[in-house]
């Protein structure tokens, strides 16, 4: 069973910027990884997601403001997340997908990290 663990969620005011974290096993290697969130009563949406090879892809919400990069050599995945607005808050999770392209299916899920936004 592969771990991922995240990090980095908080409390910021509105333009302010947070950097999240996933470590695991299978970050550093050859999987697509990915970041989603869920806000309350709302469905998990998209955020970001990165290829083995450093393709990236994300939400037209985040575009320009949000950034996902990886250090393979740490099996860290990232996500900086500038001009943050209160739509933002939510709880962020990041995930594993089966191989190294993200159309492929979630393998597996961190356990979350909350991100809230004041005004």
């Amino acid at each position: 069973q592969v771990q991922l663990v995240e990090s980095g969620g908080g409390l910021v005011q509105a333009g302010e910027s947070l950097r999240l974290s996933c470590a695991g096993p299978g970050s550093g290697s050859i999987y697509a990884m990915g970041w989603y969130r869920q806000a309350p009563g709302k469905q998990r949406e998209l955020v970001a997601r990165i290829g083995s090879t450093g393709t990236t892809d994300y939400a037209d919400s985040v575009k320009g403001r949000f950034t996902i990069s990886r250090a393979n050599a740490k099996n860290t995945v990232y996500l900086q997340m500038n001009s943050l607005k209160p739509e933002d808050t939510a709880v962020y999770y990041c995930c594993q997908y089966s191989s190294g392209t993200y159309y492929s299916r979630i393998d597996y899920w961190g356990q979350g990290t909350q991100v809230t936004v004041s005004s």
